[in-house]
């Protein structure tokens, strides 16, 4: 890592590390149900993977690097997929990093800030942020290619039902996404409680179709089950099965949202959805899809394997079972676009992106939210992908390189959790992280085959979203050592100020980024308009690394004298910020707050670039750009338009 990389990750770590004390709100999962919540995991949780064999078997024959259907081949890929989803979804994830939440929370961040709270290792702090930040930048791009590769797979099924509708597949798969990203800012609550049932049957349908066909062929199940026949595939054919386990991991694709998602349900529910009713639905289809190869005359393996998921329905099922997948892709989508939305919003909270525009659509769960500007691009980068690529077999090969990455990364943060948080010995941790590496490794390094296919379109996404993520930490903290350069300390301005300037009626609210120091909007009040108010505040808000604050947390005040009080609010990186109901639930500095009486002071600082030591002009450039464009501080604090003063500086970096 160069030394402005290490200063990047140096001003996130100081974003992670504020108020590690402050606790949480409990998640309550216990008193929910178990089975309910299980039931809910099925519809929102694993829409992803569900909707893999639409598409993955049919990748590993008829994709970019083919391989022939027959038998050695056919048992050694099913083996394998069998066994990626026992080493990665269930060993990995379900048994091993899903015990590593964040006070009931999963996902890149969340244990990004759990590692930065309780590791003692300073020096692993940097490079530890800068892989979890980069994890983050892959889920965008997985967040753009799965609604597309998605919905396309689905689509192209139509084609099954009548070849009329083959010419059209595409604008009825760009209708569908862009009816899906319109009525997001509508919420999900109502359309949530339709996600249960409906993959619930999706499922049930899975089973049964491979059931059909298992029928003909039980020896299947044996087969897929022995890991002997995924070992033979490598012994027989070593570089053919190192490049079908980049069309295998299409399979497990959707495996981390199981780590994502943990907050909404809770570690048990998932994985009793998973190990009960998930796998082995998924499992009998894929077997499903290889009996029906199997059991085909050699001439004919090579017209079904072209698509044998929707060749496998019997014809009068075929019309309702293209419309269940098409709902379950929707569903999948759906499930990654909520997920960018709530990325985002921790990635404000903890300082890797400015602040953008969060609507809450939900008065009762504080988790529905919705991002314009998150929603807008990722609908435009959706259609660009699909218009690009033209069909789910092009687009399979760009999908993959994203995943493997954020899953080779979270194996890295796990080797960190066993050692530094569990005290895991070395005799302990070392196999099973070995295992992790080894199967994580050999899955990127066969996706990085597919980069001159379509591979390098995730991985440009996720590099220029790294940059600018890491651009605005490292930007921020620069800026802020800047003002703190020149700040006036508290004690001594209070002493000068209170008794030389006019005090008048009402309430004034500075809000300030930093703790210490006077605010430069109170510097520049006093000196062009000459007087203060009789209650003055000093309003920071710090974001702590764990998910909620408990209620006694939330509050810290100081009575600085002479009318000055310094307050805090402390938010967890899942809380939405609301300063004026904060401020209705404070009475201990000089009575209550009346929004009539009450002025909010900004300041707005504008970026110059200069040529000193801190980032290169185009990084200074870009993050003044983002700085523009960032939302304004009075609608993400949800401050009253008409009891605003924003006054203006300039900053150097």
């Amino acid at each position: 890592m160069t030394a402005e990389s290490q200063q990047a990750g140096g001003g996130a770590a100081a974003a992670l590390e504020a108020a590690a004390d402050t606790g949480h709100y409990g998640h309550g999962h216990e008193g929910d149900g178990k089975l309910k919540l299980a039931v809910g995991a099925i519809g929102v949780v694993f829409g992803d993977i569900g909707t893999s064999p639409l598409y993955a078997f049919r990748e590993t024959f008829a994709g970019h690097h083919s391989i022939d259907a027959d038998r050695l081949h056919i048992y050694g890929v099913l083996s394998l997929v069998f066994w990626s989803m026992m080493l990665v979804v269930t060993f990995k994830y379900v048994l091993t990093i899903m015990k590593a939440d964040n006070k009931g929370e999963g996902g890149s961040l969340a244990l990004l800030a759990l590692i930065s709270r309780s590791s003692g290792e300073k020096r692993w702090t940097w490079p530890i942020i800068l892989l979890g930040v980069f994890a983050t930048a892959l889920f965008y791009g997985d967040s753009m290619i799965t609604p597309a590769m998605s919905v396309l797979s689905a689509t192209e099924g139509l084609s099954y039902v009548n070849k009329g509708f083959e010419p059209y597949i595409v604008p009825i798969a760009l209708a569908i996404l862009i009816g899906l990203f319109a009525i997001q800012s509508r919420g999900t609550a109502k359309v949530g409680m339709l996600f249960g049932p409906i993959m619930l049957a999706y499922f049930t349908m899975l089973a049964i179709l491979g059931l059909i066909h298992i029928v003909d062929h039980p020896g299947i199940i044996v087969e897929t089950l022995n890991p002997v026949n995924a070992l033979r595939f490598f012994y027989v054919d070593g570089f053919t099965a190192f490049i079908a386990l980049g069309a295998v991991v299409l399979a497990v694709t959707g495996a981390e949202a199981l780590y994502a998602d943990m907050g909404h349900f809770g570690r048990g529910p998932i994985g009793l959805s998973w190990l009960t009713f998930v796998l082995p639905a998924l499992m009998l289809n894929y077997m499903g899809q290889g009996a029906m190869v199997l059991e085909a005359e050699m001439g004919a393996r090579l017209g079904i394997i072209q698509d044998p998921f929707f060749l496998m329905m019997p014809d009068a099922w075929r019309v309702p079972i293209v419309i269940l997948a098409l709902f379950a892709t929707i569903i999948a989508s759906q499930a990654v676009i909520s997920g960018a939305f709530s990325l985002t919003q921790q990635a404000i909270q903890l300082g890797f992106m400015p602040r953008l525009r969060v609507e809450h659509t939900s008065a009762s769960a504080q988790g529905q939210i919705y991002i314009p500007m998150v929603n807008w691009g990722l609908m435009v980068m959706v259609i660009i992908l699909v218009l690009g690529f033209g069909s789910s077999s092009n687009l399979a090969a760009a999908y993959g390189i994203a995943v493997t990455g954020a899953m080779f990364i979270d194996t890295c943060l796990l080797s960190v959790v066993l050692f530094t948080l569990w005290k895991w010995p070395a005799w302990k941790a070392l196999p099973i992280l070995a295992v992790f590496f080894i199967v994580d490794i050999a899955y990127f390094g066969a996706n990085l085959i597919k980069v001159p296919d379509g591979g390098w379109v995730p991985l440009a996404i996720g590099l220029t979203i790294f940059t600018m993520l890491t651009t605005w930490s490292r930007g921020r903290k620069l800026m802020q050592q800047e003002m703190a350069e020149g700040a006036m300390p508290i004690p001594v301005f209070v002493k000068s100020a209170a008794n030389s300037a006019t005090r008048v009626p009402g309430t004034a609210v500075f809000m300030t980024s930093s703790a210490d120091g006077v605010p430069h909007a109170l510097l520049h009040n006093l000196k062009h308009n000459k007087v203060l108010h009789e209650r003055i505040i000093l309003l920071t808000i710090k974001i702590a690394d764990v998910p909620y604050v408990r209620a006694e947390n939330h509050c810290a005040l100081d009575d600085l004298g002479q009318g000055f009080h310094r307050l805090i609010l402390n938010y967890g990186f899942m809380q939405p910020i609301d300063v004026p109901a904060a401020l209705g639930r404070v009475t201990s500095c000089g009575g209550e707050f009346k929004m009539l009486e009450t002025s909010f002071f900004l300041s707005r600082q504008t970026l110059i670039a200069a040529s000193q030591p801190g980032m290169p002009i185009w990084r200074e450039k870009l993050f003044a750009w983002m700085l523009r464009n960032s939302e304004s501080a009075m609608e993400y604090f949800r401050l009253p338009t008409n009891r605003v003063v924003e006054l203006g500086s300039q900053v150097a970096i």
